[in-house]
């Protein structure tokens, strides 16, 4: 049955060189399904923006109709691929959950441009219910970093001024950059922290201000530092 399922073809497709209305009408349906489905699995507990969403729906029935209109035509084939060159260079780089989640994507246009709609919606069924248990078990996850950045006096020995705090509320740290302002007056240091108890970022803050001299202290997320794939 399941050799059947990956082996058979829609008649008149693709892969029988010809081009019906149904049969393409029922590609086009499954490809905006299969896609809406890969766009909902890439939304579960992860950020993202309404243009990629609305980009992983449409992608596959996008792929589909290039694998259709190809066709098996050497000159054609070789102009796509210069086209999508042309297209990868005006891209910025994305992670690598993005890059997966267009590969899928690509994976079931190729699939239902060829006709094998059965093997789209197996591959989507198993992929998306992998990428669901992953998610829900937090494969890969760890505690999230933090950028601290400390203001403190030109006269202060910033190199061992807070270890011992940072030991004490913090798992794993590293002094980052060290920058003076004011004129020279200030010493700005940034450190890159891994806290170990999140109820206690306060007290790690007013310990930290009692060391500097109540001058600025913050602490936040490490801004993102890429462009939107």
């Amino acid at each position: 049955m399941l050799d059947s399922l990956f082996t058979s073809v829609l008649p008149g497709t693709v892969a029988e060189g010809t081009f019906p209305t149904g049969s393409f009408m029922l590609c086009m349906l499954f490809s905006l399904g299969l896609g809406l489905v890969i766009a909902l699995l890439y939304m579960f507990r992860n950020t993202y923006s309404k243009s990629f969403v609305v980009t992983l729906a449409l992608l596959p029935i996008s792929v589909q109709m290039v694998i259709l209109l190809v066709n098996g035509n050497l000159g054609a084939g070789v102009a796509v691929m210069g086209a999508f060159s042309l297209v990868r260079f005006r891209s910025a780089p994305g992670s690598a959950r993005e890059i997966c989640a267009i590969f899928f994507a690509m994976a079931v246009g190729l699939a239902t441009g060829m006709g094998y709609l059965g093997a789209a919606v197996v591959f989507v069924v198993v992929v998306g219910a992998a990428s669901l248990l992953y998610a829900a078990v937090g494969l890969g996850e760890q505690k999230q970093a933090k950028t601290l950045k400390i203001t403190i006096p030109e006269d202060l020995d910033y190199t061992d001024l807070f270890a011992d705090l940072l030991a004490q509320y913090t798992q794993k740290w590293e002094l980052i950059e060290v920058r003076t302002s004011n004129m020279g007056s200030l010493y700005r240091l940034e450190y890159r922290i891994v806290l170990r108890d999140k109820g206690k970022e306060k007290e790690f803050i007013d310990a930290v201000r009692c060391r500097n001299g109540n001058l600025e202290v913050s602490c936040g997320r490490i801004a993102a530092q890429r462009e939107e794939l």
